[in-house]
């Protein structure tokens, strides 16, 4: 395994661990600021060193790198520029856990390219197991940033 790629692997396990920790912080109304610069950095940090692989050519990957950082600067910007002032508290709730989806995503695409079990049952990613995990995660994510936009609170008192 190169340097590149375990340090992109760390990366991402750390913006996904951090990042549950950010997710339940929110969905109990707990800032947890110490976590979340973990996981906004990290999670930057998989992104950018996503691109730095020898890749030719626009990959589904790629775009999701891409997608990631919009999001992350958004979820940046409205964190530490805009303090989570009215509206900018739902969009950080959402674009975060948006970033942290995407990055989950990639780790099940990869498990299933990798994982020699789960590459045995979808071996070109079309697959129904591949599908179905994919819509799974996905109405988890979809159920998580709803609860999460609606419980968090901008209270610097709850801050952790």
């Amino acid at each position: 395994m190169s340097t590149l790629t375990l340090v992109h692997v760390v990366l991402s396990l750390i913006g996904i661990f951090s990042g549950f920790v950010v997710v339940f912080g929110l969905l109990s109304s707990k800032r947890l600021d110490g976590w979340t610069a973990l996981f906004l950095v990290t999670t930057v940090l998989t992104s950018v060193t996503g691109f730095l692989f020898p890749i030719h050519g626009l990959t589904p990957g790629l775009k999701l790198g891409v997608i990631s950082l919009v999001m992350l600067a958004v979820a940046i910007l409205a964190r530490y520029a805009l303090h989570l002032a009215g509206v900018w508290r739902k969009i950080y709730v959402i674009t975060a856990v948006i970033s942290l989806y995407l990055n989950v995503l990639v780790l099940i695409a990869q498990a299933f390219m990798k994982v020699p079990a789960l590459k045995a049952m979808a071996p070109t990613g079309s697959e129904p197991p591949f599908l179905i995990s994919q819509l799974v995660v996905m109405a988890l994510f979809i159920v998580l940033t709803i609860f999460a936009a609606i419980k968090f609170r901008n209270d610097p008192a709850l801050a952790a």
